[in-house]
């Protein structure tokens, strides 16, 4: 099961794990990620999403427009454009998500108020209204809901579920793994497998 140990196990710092562990095990429990790889594997990813626990918001802050126009090449077509993003959160998340992931239009403002939140970073219209019915939570009419430390764990541990990532842990395709959290961009896939294989080792030795 997941506590404080456990969490510290995966890497978290004292001050996040137990900040975190009532709201994971919760989480766990209820989604069926109750053994040692699927802890290792699911704590790994959603230290990796969010900076190791303690960003629970998407950062889209950029001061840096040839950046941008190097993260978001498909979405940002010219410096123009990108110095217009620059330091304007709102706007970027509005252009980046805009006709994606269940969002509507730049101008519908979707991309900023779905944007990601949570332990999993969680995104997008459709899985904020998929994770509200499932959950039982208002998601849609208050997204800031899920960077909330319990609603954080609990959305992970949905879209965990959801995406069948624990029967992929229970094969350690943690690469597979990745690519259902992160998406074909499979960001930091290097850093999510060594998180989860030094995890999987700690918490077996405390078993």
């Amino acid at each position: 099961m997941i506590d404080t140990k456990a969490l510290i196990a995966c890497g978290l710092l004292p001050t996040q794990a137990r900040r975190f562990a009532p709201h994971m095990a919760l989480a766990a429990e209820r989604f069926g990620i109750n053994t040692t790889a699927r802890i290792a594997a699911f704590v790994a990813q959603c230290r990796v999403e969010s900076a190791n626990f303690t960003q629970l918001e998407e950062g889209l802050f950029y001061r840096d427009a040839d950046r941008l126009l190097k993260i978001f090449p498909s979405r940002v077509k010219s410096l123009a454009q990108a110095q217009t993003l620059v330091r304007n959160p709102q706007s970027l998340a509005n252009v980046v998500y805009a006709d994606r992931l269940g969002n509507g239009p730049a101008d519908s403002g979707d991309g900023w108020r779905f944007r990601g939140r949570g332990v999993k970073q969680l995104t997008g219209r459709t899985n904020y209204t998929e994770a509200a019915a499932a959950l039982g939570r208002p998601y849609v009419e208050q997204p800031d809901l899920v960077a909330e430390d319990a609603d954080a764990c609990l959305t992970a541990a949905w879209f965990w579920h959801k995406t069948g990532c624990s029967g992929l842990a229970d094969t350690w395709q943690i690469n597979e793994i990745t690519r259902r959290v992160n998406g074909p961009g499979m960001l930091q896939a290097s850093e999510r497998r060594n998180y989860a294989d030094a995890a999987i080792a700690e918490l077996s030795r405390l078993a």
